[in-house]
């Protein structure tokens, strides 16, 4: 007991950092998430003796893998379907889809292939990483966007994108990673087989959100008391996920369905305006505190990876994903006329990968060939992906006239 009271401890003291860091960041008008990942970056490369145990502590991999996946996931994607106007995402449901599933599964191919054929890596390490680099994580992508204010549309593309494709990256994830050498060895039957296992995972995690979405609709029409509706959103939202898991389909679509249903249709049915304005608040400050404690893990992380005589094979890892996202989006778009070149541009830069994929790959089995590889080159890719690209997002917006306040 006394050991979780000092881990405890540690851990407030890196969420007074955090926030702190959080603060300064608004002061001065720049995305917290990538200062809290510089700053995570400079704790994991320097030792600070009082908060040294609660660094150990949480980029251990199950640890880093529980509080990413199990609690911070399924709140961040709640909060992001609830406060997303359904009638918004119906209007470009023809773009986000296009992005989503085409645009994921052929940035997965690319850079799965790429990745075998150009950096000599075996083919389940290959489509294992090209997985975990499919897809934009919402939790990066949302708060960076909130934070710059670019414009309803390219607000609702970005996050319509990343909702729906971070459940598919993580279903590619769990065939790449468990299922590819057995569907490979079964020829034609494998490419059937992996087909099935997909949209078992997405079907059945998108009935399992509608039928509890819908249910929790039904629910708050019985009360008008905010706190109680509060706590049904938290407990829907969490509900849909390890059911989900339960029943081995994909928590991920589950809670991104639920939510979308609770959040349009259950607000119109059964939530008065003093709820939504407190529901709206409640899930500000919680997804405020996650996002702080996520983007300092990320970079605390840093501890974990080697990168001794890297630096070659990262490079070229980081430039395969830009070109894998870049073909994906390009294609994925080429038949939609209402997408000007800069805003194609925008949506393809601003595709940042985050700590959902740092957890997914610290989920690998210790046994697992090739996951060392996995790891050095997701952390590397996801470091330069919140700095580099993260950093040059608000200048790309400003050159482009899609900032508040231009035009």
């Amino acid at each position: 007991m006394h050991g979780f009271h000092e881990v405890f401890m540690q851990i407030l003291v890196l969420l007074a950092i955090s926030i702190t860091v959080i603060g300064i960041a608004k002061l001065i008008k720049e995305p917290y998430s990538i200062a809290l990942v510089l700053v995570g970056v400079l704790l994991g490369v320097t030792e600070i003796p009082f908060i040294e145990e609660a660094e150990s502590y949480i980029t251990q991999s199950s640890v880093f893998q529980a509080i990413i996946i199990s609690l911070f996931l399924p709140i961040l994607l709640g909060d992001a379907t609830l406060k997303m106007p359904f009638h918004h995402l119906y209007g470009m449901k023809k773009l986000v889809l296009s992005l989503a599933f085409l645009g994921t599964f052929i940035s997965f191919v690319v850079i799965g292939f790429s990745v075998y054929f150009l950096l000599g890596l075996p083919i389940v390490v290959a489509f294992t990483f090209a997985a975990l680099m499919s897809a934009t994580d919402p939790i990066s992508v949302i708060s960076i966007f909130k934070d710059l204010g670019v414009p309803e549309k390219m607000s609702t593309i970005m996050e319509g994108e990343s909702l729906f494709n971070d459940g598919i990256a993580v279903v590619l994830f769990k065939i790449s990673s468990i299922y590819l050498l057995t569907y490979m060895d079964m020829g034609a039957a494998g490419v059937g087989s992996g087909v099935f296992l997909f949209l078992k995972f997405a079907i059945g995690g998108a009935l399992v959100g509608l039928v509890i979405g819908f249910i929790f609709s039904q629910v708050i029409r019985i009360f008008d008391d905010y706190p109680l509706e509060i706590a049904l959103s938290m407990l829907l939202f969490f509900g849909s996920y390890f059911i989900a898991e339960h029943f081995k389909v994909s928590g991920v679509i589950a809670v991104v369905i639920g939510g979308l249903l609770f959040g349009s249709y259950g607000k119109k049915i059964g939530m008065s305006e003093e709820t939504k304005v407190n529901i709206n608040t409640f899930w500000d400050t919680i997804t405020l505190l996650a996002n702080s404690i996520i983007f300092l893990m990320v970079g605390i992380e840093i501890r974990e990876v080697d990168f001794t005589g890297k630096w070659g094979i990262i490079a070229l890892a980081i430039v395969i994903v830009l070109v894998g996202r870049t073909i994906a989006i390009y294609t994925a778009t080429s038949y939609i006329s209402h997408l000007t070149q800069k805003e194609r541009f925008l949506v393809n830069w601003a595709g940042l990968r985050g700590s959902l994929s740092i957890a997914l790959a610290l989920s690998l089995p210790a046994d697992f060939s090739g996951r060392e590889d996995i790891l050095l080159l997701t952390f590397s890719v996801v470091l330069f992906s919140l700095v580099v690209q993260g950093l040059t997002i608000k200048p790309l917006i400003k050159k482009f006239n899609m900032a508040k306040g231009t035009s």
